[in-house]
């Protein structure tokens, strides 16, 4: 008699999805060698904290306000499309930083890394909604959860080695302190240029380049599943489409409820997690290598959780808003305890167990908006959820530093995990959000 096959396998013996989750992991793991090497080279270069901070700023706000446009023009033109389109402008902008700091040290001036890093984030604007979009079009409804399970754990198993690796070869081949330490770089009245001996950083952004170019020709072996036509008509103007995906959300009370939901959550509570952490191992614990335990722990858990959730784990409190809301509250309270640790094992115990249920509950997540999404409009719909987490919540980041001048570091944990805890027992109470899902409310198609 024969076994009953797993729930993920059917998935993983489709090849096309492979081609789709391999060049995903390459194209993720890539990443993270500029998300190391961009930050170092704005230091070497001028040793200025602020300068560091106008980059960041330079590669994510234009990200966010222009993610609603990239998604908008995933739906007219097919993600696969956009994709690619991307990954080329990618591969160009990070060749020109690798060749500039490999071969033309000199040339790369302060301004010009701040527009190669602008026109990074652009590209990251069209490429997020495209790559969170296209899987619908790539497999088959019923495998949805598990295809969504195996690209978002193998990506945030890239998160853990990605960053060391990076780290690694850009101290071990050269990451140009030395030269900087001397003067190179930001020497009084000179403009500060890529500093010499930056080996390591200049392969850095060679490798995610290469990563790039790689996945490129690994998304031409996928093949699209049949989308839905276009209405009829003449085409709208992107504003026009980024407007009815804004109404398509309002109109629906699922969705409206969940992406306000989420809106408040990441505004309250998202953006003041992201500055107590780095403060915590920084004032309480032991720098960065607590930092790096604390990040590598919820890391873990994440992947734990997404691991769980492909291979078929239920965790159910009722429907599909019922469970977010329960799991939302548990994580209030490990969040909660936080800021009173005396330890670093402590805070990776708390920030594993929450992390674990972070993943799990982001595949039913994501799962749940791209089967709740008409087709045509599911890169729009992508693009606002994308567009809470990435740019509302650094937004609320910076009014953390001025609230932290009136309350301990302690009262913002606590009171981060009593406003995620409120949050959801006022939307259990107060909106239909607990009944999505558990057969009272769909998300209408």
């Amino acid at each position: 008699m024969n076994k009953p096959r797993s729930p993920r396998s059917p998935i993983l013996r489709d090849k096309n999805f492979r081609w789709l989750l391999s060049g995903g992991v390459i194209s993720g793991f890539g990443d993270h060698f500029t998300m190391i090497a961009l930050p170092w080279l704005v230091l070497t270069m001028t040793g200025d904290p602020l300068a560091l901070g106008a980059a960041i700023a330079i590669m994510s706000v234009p990200r966010a306000v222009f993610m609603l446009v990239g998604g908008a023009l995933v739906d007219r033109y097919s993600p696969k499309r956009v994709l690619m389109l991307t990954k080329y402008a990618n591969a160009a902008l990070l060749g020109a930083l690798a060749g500039l700091v490999l071969f033309a040290p000199a040339l790369l001036s302060l301004p010009l890394l701040y527009a190669l890093a602008l026109g990074l984030g652009l590209a990251q604007a069209f490429a997020i909604p495209s790559g969170t979009s296209i899987m619908p079009q790539v497999v088959p409804p019923e495998h949805l959860q598990a295809a969504n399970g195996a690209m978002m754990g193998m990506r945030q198993l890239t998160m853990l080695a990605g960053p060391v690796i990076a780290a690694l070869l850009i101290a071990l081949a050269g990451d140009g302190s030395t030269a900087a330490t001397h003067g190179a770089g930001h020497a009084a009245g000179a403009a500060p240029h890529a500093p010499a001996g930056a080996l390591g950083i200049g392969l850095a952004f060679a490798f995610d380049c290469f990563t790039f170019l790689f996945t490129a020709w690994t998304l031409v072996q996928v093949r699209m599943r049949a989308a839905a036509a276009p209405p009829a008509g003449a085409p709208q103007s992107i504003f026009s489409s980024v407007a009815e995906g804004l109404l398509t959300v309002w109109r629906d009370v699922a969705l409206r409820t969940c992406f306000i939901y989420w809106s408040l959550v990441a505004v309250f509570v998202g953006g003041a997690m992201q500055v107590a952490l780095p403060l915590l191992a920084s004032q309480h614990l032991h720098g960065a290598g607590s930092l790096g335990i604390l990040s590598g722990a919820h890391g873990t858990g994440m992947l734990l959780g997404m691991a769980l959730s492909s291979a078929g784990v239920k965790l159910r409190f009722g429907g599909f808003g019922a469970t977010l809301l329960a799991i939302d509250a548990i994580v209030a309270l490990l969040l909660a305890p936080l800021g009173a640790i005396t330890a670093t094992w402590q805070g990776a115990v708390l920030l594993l167990l929450a992390g674990t249920l972070a993943g799990f509950m982001q595949i039913a997540v994501f799962t749940w908006i791209q089967g709740s999404v008409p087709p045509r409009m599911l890169g729009r719909a992508m693009s606002i959820f994308m567009f809470i987490f990435m740019g509302l919540a650094p937004l609320s980041a910076a009014a953390i530093g001025a609230l932290l001048k009136v309350i301990t570091l302690a009262q913002l944990f606590v009171g981060g995990g009593a406003l995620l805890l409120a949050i959801s027992a006022l939307a259990w109470m107060l909106t239909p959000m607990a009944s999505i899902g558990a057969g009272g409310l769909r998300a209408e198609r």
